[in-house]
This record gives structure tokens, sequence and C-alpha cells, in this order.
């Protein structure tokens, strides 16, 4: 079965994190429930930068035990952010397609996801015999599992005791302009 991809971004001065949530087909719909499921009375999504300190230690701690798997890819945004993504989004794309993931879901920046599209396209194209990803682009609020890759890298780019904690979920941290 292929996997499924949400990814959501981050960042900290000057890098830029790209986090991709990588899903089984077999768990999409109990971890979509189990995620729907932390959120409180009137919450609409979980968004870690907004989350309290008591809210974040107890969703990843619940999720410890998902055997969710985010990669994390990180890149110096000092240039540009959009430079920072693209070539963040460039090395996903390559790996999904390595991975022969079926599905990539983005978190929307509205105004901003054209240069996603164009980004895609370019590695696509450049390997058309592989190209049977599927990709689109969603609010948060539209699927859960994109709440994944935003307190992943979040977590991971707070770095201390927030990133001692999301350990368990990061598969692979790739860095993009570090020797």
């Amino acid at each position: 079965m292929a996997v499924h991809a949400f990814v959501d971004e981050s960042r900290r001065n000057d890098t830029y994190y790209l986090g991709a949530a990588l899903v089984d087909p077999g768990v999409l719909v109990p971890l979509r429930s189990l995620l729907r499921g932390l959120l409180l009375p009137g919450q609409r999504e979980l968004h870690f930068q907004r989350e309290t300190p008591q809210r974040r230690r107890l969703v990843l701690s619940r999720l410890v035990d998902s055997g969710v798997r985010v990669d994390v890819y990180r890149a110096n945004c000092r240039k540009s952010e959009e430079w920072a993504r693209r070539t963040c989004l460039e090395r996903l794309v390559n790996d999904l397609l390595d991975l022969r993931a079926a599905r990539l879901v983005l978190d929307s920046r509205t105004g901003r996801d054209h240069h996603d599209v164009r980004t895609i396209r370019d590695v696509l194209g450049r390997r058309p015999s592989e190209s049977g990803l599927s990709y689109e682009h969603f609010d948060s609020t539209g699927d859960p599992l994109l709440w994944l890759a935003d307190l992943a890298v979040w977590s991971h780019g707070a770095g201390g005791d927030w990133g001692r904690r999301v350990l368990p979920l990061i598969g692979s941290v790739v860095r993009l302009d570090w020797p």
C-alpha cells in the first residue's frame, strides 16, 4: 500500500522546516479520529504555536503511540522563504516518488499555492514514468492529518524538551544546505 503524505511548515529564525507526515492508507481513518478527539470544544484545528504547553505535552504523548512518522526537511531561509520551501519540497517530492507514495496533501498558503504546484510539476516532469503521485492543497481545518506535520516541525524546531518529546515521531531529518 502506498503512503499518503501530509505536509506543513514552520520557521525558526533563519531555518525553514517542512514536515511530511507519512501515513499508511489503513490508518487514515483511525488517525483522523484520534486527532479530532484531541480538539477542545469549539476548536477547529490543532496548531501547536497556539496551544498551551500542557496541551502540547498531552497531544504529543497521545501521538507517540500512534506509530506516525514525520520526515523533516530543513533549509536556511536567509535568501528567501520561498527558495527554502522550493528546495525542501523538491527533495520531498523526489523522496515520495522513491517511496511510490500515492498522495501528497499540503497545507494551503493562501495566494502562494501556485509556487508549490510549479515545483511539484517540475519534479514530476523530470520523472514522468514515476509520476503517479496525486497532490492537492487543503486548508488546515480540512484534514486533521495536516496537524501531524505542524506539531512535529514546531516541536522539532523548538528543540529542548519539545524536540525530545517529538523525537519518537521523527523519521528522518534532511538538512538541505548544511555541510
